[in-house]
């Protein structure tokens, strides 16, 4: 068979077809919990599930605001993943060109013993961590989480494989043009790490906005809480209000969509260029 000059094989029609299944399946949970947010709690699991309800309840998107303080919890949630993002971005990418470019005693035992922490459960040491916070008086705080997710050994491997594909060349040159070392970082090094960046973005923000243990353990007060804390509110000590849940975290996934189709390209870019050298 040929499309458009192109000849398509029996072995590729069944790949593409693969693909639209998987990508189906990928998609089927969020379609429910789409339609399961206009329904009533007490036709959430009605089986066989109806996609589209026949008197769709737009009043969930209504409640959810008054039930609980969502808007105070949206701004919290924003306000620490932004934060976050950027200290990581920042730290990061300072920490991977160090071990990328510069040359100093024991620079790759420290690597690796920096990167070896990634093995470790949070769960093994939150404990430790915990205490320490407690120590410093950052309990009920946002500086106890900001603090603790502010570094991250992934994002620094991450940023180090990226800059080890940019020849080292350039911040030669750059320096015998005079440049010290910061400068080479901020105007060489960090224009053309743009990938690399957007995707460190998309792994920090999604991976704070949707943190639901951490602000369980360090926040108690209702008015420091997060968005994943308050989701749980819509559980009481009977009943759960699924058509309420859902309708939650269909507000709550609209940030993280939104980041994700706006840094996409420069996603896909970075996945694919970060292990080409190292």
């Amino acid at each position: 068979m040929r499309i458009g000059g192109r000849k398509i094989t029996g072995r590729t029609v069944a790949l593409y077809a693969l693909l639209i299944v998987i990508t189906a399946v990928m998609l089927l949970p969020f379609v429910w919990m789409l339609s399961a947010s206009l329904k009533l709690n007490r036709d959430v699991f009605v089986f066989p599930i109806e996609w589209i309800p026949a008197q769709p309840q737009w009043q969930n998107y209504v409640d959810i605001w008054t039930k609980i303080p969502l808007a105070l919890f949206i701004w919290n949630t924003s306000k620490l993943t932004v934060i976050v993002t950027l200290l990581q971005l920042l730290t990061s990418s300072f920490a991977a060109y160090a071990f990328a470019k510069l040359r100093f005693p024991y620079r790759n035992l420290l690597f690796l013993g920096y990167l070896a922490t990634i093995a470790m459960p949070w769960q093994v040491y939150m404990v430790p961590q915990f205490l320490l916070m407690r120590e410093f008086g950052l309990n009920n705080t946002h500086l106890a989480l900001i603090c603790l997710q502010a570094f991250t050994a992934f994002g620094v491997f991450l940023m180090r494989q990226f800059y080890m594909s940019i020849p080292d060349e350039l911040c030669e040159a750059a320096r015998i043009d005079g440049m010290n070392e910061y400068q080479i970082w901020a105007r060489i090094m960090l224009p053309l790490s743009k990938p690399a960046l957007s995707t460190l973005t998309i792994f920090t923000f999604v991976t704070t906005w949707n943190d639901f243990l951490g602000p369980m353990i360090y926040l108690t007060k209702t008015e420091l809480k997060t968005i994943q804390i308050g989701l749980r509110m819509f559980i009481s000590q009977y009943s759960a209000e699924y058509g309420l849940i859902m309708a939650a975290s269909v507000v709550a996934l609209i940030p993280v969509l939104i980041v994700f189709l706006a840094l996409q390209r420069f996603f896909v870019e970075g996945v694919a260029s970060t292990g080409l050298k190292g």
